[in-house]
């Protein structure tokens, strides 16, 4: 049987692309080259369902929500609430997984940042 290698790309829909381009790269050192083509550190990735009532992506109408993996959490917290971004108050820690955090987009989309254990 054929499988997945992994995420290939995730692709948002912008009111202003230009603008939330910039915001990943300056706001998160998303680095794309004029395709979006990223280089990302090799590590684990989570594909996890939710139930469609579930309140862990922010808005119910966010369907879907993108998680990043971080080195530091509180050091990029941090620089996002240095740049003005919308960052959630609380964080959260799981063990054996380790501490998430959430900032939300100019576009209103919530994103996962996680400093795995």
């Amino acid at each position: 049987m054929e499988r997945v290698l992994g995420i290939g790309g995730y692709f948002i829909r912008a009111n202003d692309p230009a603008a939330l381009t910039a915001w990943y790269r300056d706001c998160l050192g998303l680095d794309g080259d004029e395709h979006g083509l990223w280089r990302q550190e090799s590590g684990p990735t989570v594909f996890a369902v939710f139930d469609p009532d579930t309140d862990y992506f922010g808005s119910r109408a966010q369907r879907t929500m993108l998680n990043f993996r971080v080195h530091d959490l509180d050091a990029m917290l941090a620089q996002l609430r240095a740049k003005g971004a919308d960052v959630a108050p609380e964080t959260q820690d799981m063990p054996g997984v380790g501490r998430f955090g959430w900032v939300t987009d100019p576009e209103g989309n919530r994103v996962e940042l996680w400093q795995p254990a």
